[in-house]
């Protein structure tokens, strides 16, 4: 993982990288996201990975299904938080699905894609943690390539706004 950034050269543009989840907290990662990218004239890629377990113990008819059902559910929720941030920093946001373990996948992206120059992600505030995958990058963010921005998650717009 060493491909160099891209972000401020010519014909580039920076990219705040926001993983797009089913976890409460998933909205301040969006909100931070876009009032930083609303500043900094920046570009926000949204990324909704699809977690593929089991699917090759089913019948195919059955893993089909569940596919589709998983794309449908993935495309929803970016439709949310592209609005949102249409909303907070008219920003049109580029959209990523992938299939696959999430922290490889931010991983894979991230060596693709030169001009990602910061992976926000959102802590929860429940008395497990921050979340597995705060949890899991934390343990390798001395390797990370680019830097890792983890907002609170029990910060409000206001909250945010103040320190952004």
């Amino acid at each position: 993982m060493s491909s160099k950034r891209k972000s401020f050269e010519k014909g580039h543009k920076r990219k705040y990288l926001v993983v797009i989840d089913d976890t409460e907290e998933c909205d301040r990662a969006v909100y931070w996201s876009a009032k930083r990218a609303g500043r900094t004239k920046s570009q926000i890629v949204m990324l909704r990975v699809i977690e593929i377990a089991d699917r090759n113990q089913q019948w195919l008819g059955v893993a089909d299904i569940m596919k589709a059902e998983e794309q449908e559910a993935a495309n929803k929720a970016l439709d949310k938080f592209a609005v949102r941030i249409k909303d907070i920093a008219r920003i049109t946001p580029d959209r990523v699905i992938r299939e696959g373990d999430t922290a490889e996948e931010i991983v894979k992206l991230i060596e693709e894609d030169a001009d990602i120059g910061i992976l926000v992600l959102a802590a929860g505030t429940g008395k497990e943690g921050p979340g597995p995958l705060v949890s899991g990058l934390g343990k390798t963010a001395g390797t990370f390539p680019i830097p890792v921005a983890i907002v609170p998650g029990h910060l409000s717009d206001e909250d945010i706004d103040a320190s952004s």
